[in-house]
């Protein structure tokens, strides 16, 4: 039983989680880049204003996942005694809540422009002896901007599905939204040099909209963790089949009767207990004890992300039968 001790990556794992940090580390340094990109470009844009504070505010996920996996394997302690796999659960519930006053405040100030009709000036500079429009390099900016969002996005989906990392998967999600903003935000510039001044403030508005709707979903997605939500497929809000395989699996054992599973999600881990009805056969008290261990030990095999997975004797179960949602669903991913 692994009961108070820290969670271990399988050896198999560890190339993946190196890649997770290098990612991470990676994403921070070229958002900040392009940042700095845009920021050199803003000018009275109302577009590019949100448009670089998307990328500063991209670049915290990341630094959050990157403070959390300092914590996530720590050994237990007395006043942690569960240990701290939710270390990055706590870390993006703070960066949601962020994303989402931030988006909201932003797209408040976007509507008041549109609500007075505040025209963006859009100017010319000096490059190189030769005098070019504004636009052009505000352009240019963005296209380098989405085509980073856009990169890192690619880079992180097969390693959140390497890890089954939530937190990762939202990254880039986040991320291959950029190109939707920072292409919103080219529209607009285009719009205001064709006289359309409105242009400007709605591509912000859009930009905004995407920030609030990254960090509702990341709060949504958080807030199930911390209420104990059954494990969910990744990127997806539907169940994952794992307790009923488990179930299974325990039912066909010899000394078991019935078996009910309840499991949870923390971090990159799947905690819970396996509660079992034993057969009346006589079993001694040393026996049921060396069952139960054989029992925990054999069902953590059956995932990799299983820890301190607890098989409680029973009398008897107050329901056995999954509700029938889940039961389609758990026939379905038989079948596939």
């Amino acid at each position: 039983m692994s009961v108070g001790r820290a969670y271990a990556f399988p050896p198999e794992k560890w190339e993946a989680r190196k890649k997770l940090r290098k990612l991470s580390w990676l994403s921070i340094g070229s958002l900040l880049l392009a940042a700095v990109v845009i920021g050199l470009t803003v000018g009275q844009s109302q577009a590019m204003k949100t448009a670089w504070l998307s990328d500063i505010l991209t670049a915290v996920p990341p630094l959050a996942l990157l403070i959390s996996l300092r914590y996530e394997l720590r050994e237990p302690s007395e006043r942690f005694p569960e240990g701290y796999a939710r270390a990055i659960s706590v870390a993006f519930l703070v960066t949601a809540c962020v994303l989402t006053m931030i988006g909201l405040y932003l797209l408040y100030d976007s509507t008041m422009k549109l609500v007075h009709r505040e025209h963006p000036p859009i100017g010319t500079i000096v490059l190189f002896g030769h005098q070019l429009w504004l636009g052009w390099v505000m352009i240019a900016a963005l296209t380098f901007s989405a085509a980073i969002g856009f990169t890192l996005g690619k880079l992180k989906t097969p390693v959140a599905k390497q890890l089954h990392s939530k937190a990762l998967q939202a990254e880039a999600d986040m991320n291959r939204a950029e190109w939707l903003s920072e292409g919103a935000a080219i529209v607009g510039i285009v719009l205001v040099a064709f006289g359309l001044w409105w242009g400007d403030a709605a591509a912000a508005a859009f930009i905004s909209i995407e920030i609030v709707r990254d960090g509702w979903k990341n709060i949504r997605q958080v807030i199930g963790d911390m209420m104990d939500e059954s494990p969910t497929k990744l990127g997806e809000r539907k169940l994952e089949p794992l307790p009923y395989r488990l179930r299974a699996e325990v039912r066909q054992l010899p000394w078991v009767k019935d078996a009910a599973v309840r499991l949870r999600e923390h971090g990159h881990t799947v905690t819970g207990e396996v509660f079992v009805v034993p057969r009346r056969d006589g079993l001694s008290a040393e026996q049921l004890l060396q069952e139960t261990e054989r029992t925990a030990e054999r069902l953590q095999r059956a995932d990799w992300r299983l820890h301190g997975l607890m098989v409680v004797p029973v009398r008897a179960l107050e329901e056995t039968s999954p509700p029938r949602v889940a039961q389609r669903e758990e026939s379905r991913d038989a079948a596939d």
